[in-house]
């Protein structure tokens, strides 16, 4: 920042000796006015010993003057504080008529410390005034002829000094108030100038002052010549009037516009300020004194505060509008927060009631599928018998729908186009509806994509249409919309179990009775219906709320008495692709006579392949995990092709399978299939590099050419190495297992020891975890078989335990509950197949098998 005025100008216009050491004691400057007593020239000082400039008496170096010097000097540099030499002899060349002589002057002499950073001394300022003229002075009275008595004459020199000491006392005191009034003036928080006669002209300015107009050249010029952009804006004729009238004049917020770059814009300010009149002894005035505050920033504060307050005040009006508007919306939210809990506590109810209704099943189940198979050629007792498991049957599905509603079902969502699964069940829907109920479909375009479990959606739509026929009574109009819907924060206000985001909705509204507000609010509650008796389980609705649910979706019923009912369901959107409708091409397919093995878990996408495949001529074989098809592998049969889902059940994943395959058979090709793109993460790890993959959906000739040309490359290989008979396989040992069962219900204990007897097996039964424990401990075991509520520790945790301790063993879990083989932080637990409640016999051989798969071929362990 630029000074008010000129430092180095003070500094050489000062009619006072002074020069400038390093801690050195050379030269670093000198004024006009030492080089002028010392008749010198800078350039000869600069950088020289001041002792080598002026040695004093070169003969003798060490003389008393020199040495009083130089001790002054060192007390500086050493106690870092000011000394002061009163009176020193010392000869310094002097510039006389005759021209420069070496004489020997008195001086006066104050040092001064200047301090780095650090509070070392960095430099010595060394003020002196030549004396010589005081000194001989007192001389002369000395040595003049005394008067009569010798002590005028010591009066006559103790006058004379003591105005001198007077005036040098006088002196000091104006520099030192000039110097503290020069501070002031300077560190003043408000700027100030001082204008000169009637043209205004700057005869000192602060720092404040210069930073309010731009820091420029003021001293010495007038003010129209200094600010000329404050020409019209009318200061100049306010000087102008307070110089004339000497009155004052106070201004508060003025307004002006200043220039405070060069060539740069002008820029507004706000001035609180005064100016003074200085008026001179005699009445006139000489000039004026400014003296202000820039008020800019508080200004604009005031006028931002302003705004805000009246901001403020319409903000309180809107808010105290949209207070009471939402009054109602507010009770709307918290009945529907009560809602919400109330359906929350009542799934969790229902969830535990399927659980233990499945474990009546089971008892029921279990025993008449023993007494069918006791009851043989009695054709009386069978058909009761099936009566009997067909109710059975049904009381499943009544479980299902509450696990459904309890949101534990196992879904398999997909991503799909909800537009098109609308258009293809629309056979179905018409003949579900019958001919007197008309079906309008609506699909907005650029649908968005949701991911979703297929068939549950199906049922989904299928019940809602099937209730509403019920509500039109047979008569009517049924409209089906599917379109893209933003649910928003107000939205999610409203209802506190959804997430703002952009969703898929799915309407269904028909043109029937309606609902009551009091039928709405118990809609989705299990077990609730209008319907007559007999006519209705009352767990459609409720099975539609447990999936949307369960799906990341939300549901909202919107009816009127006597005009209809409107069910809207909004699913999540999702980024995948949805698959493709799968086109059959024309034209002639090539196909071969390798053997193929087919790994795919959908029976029907399995036996649509094992089909396609077998006309093609190809020899098909065919599992529906990948247990079971890496048992096919190792157990000798020729494969050629290995064509596999990537996403499949059990603990063996489709590219753990490849690689065994392949580890087990070299010259085996692999063709993966999945309705992910080719770069997807998918279960189980990541597609390797250079593996083939055929995506869904997929037509017959895109299959048929994909298998082809990987069978022709295999050919090749073949041939281009020799022949080398396989070594033969060894097939894993079969037999009866040696199961552990964990059931503490003992009707199931016993129906299901007996099935397990039945199918060959050997089983030891126990009712606790605790009890498991220990009979493994004693007893070596092929297969764990244990429900998952037990008395003290849960089925889930003894399994953890068991398959840590003993690798080898198999596991079964037994639960109505999908989420039975998953830990409380989403972990699955492995080797572990789950049996959902109730099974039959079937159903308990397939899980046995496929538990088993690598029973065989294990060693059998004590415990680890």
């Amino acid at each position: 920042m630029q000074a008010p005025f000129d430092f180095q100008k003070l500094f050489e216009l000062s009619p006072n000796p002074y020069m400038l050491l390093d801690r050195e004691l050379r030269y670093v400057t000198a004024n006009a006015a030492y080089l002028r007593v010392t008749a010198s020239r800078l350039e000869d000082l600069v950088g020289r010993p001041i002792f080598e400039a002026f040695p004093h008496d070169p003969d003798d170096p060490a003389n008393a003057s020199a040495r009083m010097l130089r001790e002054s000097f060192l007390r500086v540099l050493t106690e870092r504080t000011l000394d002061t030499l009163a009176l020193i002899p010392y000869r310094v060349p002097r510039q006389t008529e005759s021209g420069v002589v070496v004489e020997e002057r008195y001086w006066s002499a104050t040092h001064t410390p200047l301090l780095d950073g650090r509070g070392e001394v960095a430099f010595i300022l060394q003020h002196t005034m030549d004396v010589t003229e005081l000194q001989q002075l007192k001389r002369a009275v000395r040595d003049a002829e005394a008067p009569p008595d010798g002590g005028a004459r010591t009066q006559l020199m103790g006058g004379v000094l003591a105005r001198a000491q007077a005036v040098q006392e006088a002196n000091r005191v104006l520099d030192d108030e000039r110097r503290h009034l020069r501070r002031l003036f300077e560190q003043a928080p408000g700027f100030m100038c001082s204008l000169r006669g009637p043209e205004h002209v700057f005869e000192l300015a602060n720092r404040s002052y210069l930073q309010l107009v731009g820091h420029r050249e003021l001293l010495g010029r007038t003010v129209r010549e200094a600010l000329p952009e404050v020409a019209g804006q009318g200061f100049f004729e306010l000087l102008d009037r307070v110089f004339t009238t000497g009155e004052p004049f106070v201004g508060h917020n003025m307004r002006v516009q200043l220039q405070r770059e060069p060539g740069g814009p002008l820029v507004e300010a706000f001035l609180d300020f005064v100016y003074q009149p200085v008026i001179e002894a005699d009445g006139r005035v000489s000039g004026i004194f400014v003296q202000g505050h820039d008020m800019t920033a508080q200004k604009r504060a005031e006028d931002e505060l302003a705004r805000h307050r009246d901001h403020l005040e319409e903000l309180v009006r809107e808010r105290t509008r949209a207070l009471e508007e939402s009054e109602a919306e507010r009770r709307q939210t918290e009945a529907a927060l009560l809602q919400a809990q109330k359906m929350e506590a009542v799934g969790k109810l229902t969830g535990g009631v399927a659980h233990d209704f499945n474990n009546l099943l089971q008892v029921v189940s279990g025993n008449l599928q023993l007494l069918q198979r006791d009851a043989v050629g009695d054709s009386r007792a069978q058909r009761r018998l099936e009566t009997a498991l067909g109710a059975v049957e049904r009381g499943a599905r009544l479980a299902s729908q509450l696990l459904a509603f309890a949101r534990r079902q196992p879904l398999a969502p997909t991503a799909l186009n909800l537009g098109r699964l609308v258009r293809d069940m629309d056979d179905l829907l018409r003949r579900a509806l019958g001919e007197d109920v008309e079906v309008e479909t609506v699909i907005a375009g650029g649908l968005w994509n949701t991911s979703v479990d297929r068939n549950q959606l199906e049922n989904v739509i299928l019940n809602l249409a099937i209730n509403a026929r019920d509500a039109m009574e047979g008569r009517g109009r049924l409209t089906i919309e599917a379109g893209n819907a933003m649910l928003d924060d107000h939205y999610a206000m409203l209802h506190p179990e959804v997430t703002a985001g952009q969703y898929v909705l799915l309407a269904i509204s028909d043109t029937g009775s309606g609902m009551t507000p009091e039928v709405m609010e118990r809609a989705f509650e299990p077990f609730f219906t209008t319907k007559p008796e007999g006519r209705g389980t009352g767990l459609g609705l409720s099975m539609v709320y447990g999936f949307v649910k369960q799906s990341g979706g939300h549901v909202k019923i919107y009816s009127e008495l006597g005009h209809g009912t409107s069910i809207k369901i909004y699913l999540p959107r999702t980024f995948q692709a949805a698959a493709q409708p799968v086109e059959s091409g024309p034209g002639q397919v090539e196909g071969g006579t390798e053997t193929i093995l087919v790994v795919e878990d959908d029976a029907a996408v399995r036996a649509t392949v094992v089909e396609v495949l077998t006309e093609l001529g190809y020899r098909v074989l065919k599992a529906h995990d990948g247990q079971s098809a890496l048992a096919v592998i190792q157990s000798g049969l020729p494969v050629d092709l290995l064509f596999t889902d990537v996403v499949m059940p059990g603990p063996v994943r489709s590219p753990e399978l490849a690689r065994l395959a392949k580890a087990h058979l070299p010259d085996l090709e692999v063709l993966f299939t999945s309705g992910y793109t080719e770069n997807a993460i998918v279960h189980g790890g990541r597609l390797d590099p250079g593996v083939s993959l055929l995506s869904k959906p997929y037509r017959r000739e895109d299959l048929a050419r994909k298998i082809r040309s990987l069978l022709r490359g295999r050919e090749q290989r073949l041939a281009a190495k020799p022949f080398r008979a396989p070594a033969p396989a060894e097939t894993p040992p079969k037999g009866a297992l040696r199961i552990l069962l964990v059931e503490d219900d003992a009707d199931i204990r016993e129906s299901a020891s007996e099935l397990m007897a039945d199918l060959g097996h050997t089983v030891r039964a126990v009712e606790s975890a605790e009890a498991a424990g220990e009979a493994l401990a004693k007893e070596p075991f092929d297969l764990l078989f244990t429900d998952v509520t037990l008395p003290g520790k849960s089925g889930v945790v003894l399994a953890r335990e068991a398959a840590r301790c003993y690798p080898s063993l198999r596991i079964i879990i037994a639960s109505g509950d999908s989420r039975a083989v998953s830990a409380e932080d989403g972990q699955m637990l492995e080797r572990v197949v789950l049996l959902p409640k109730p099974y039959d016999l079937n159903q308990m051989e397939r899980a046995l098998e496929q538990a088993a798969m690598d029973v065989g071929s294990a060693a059998r362990t004590r415990p680890a």
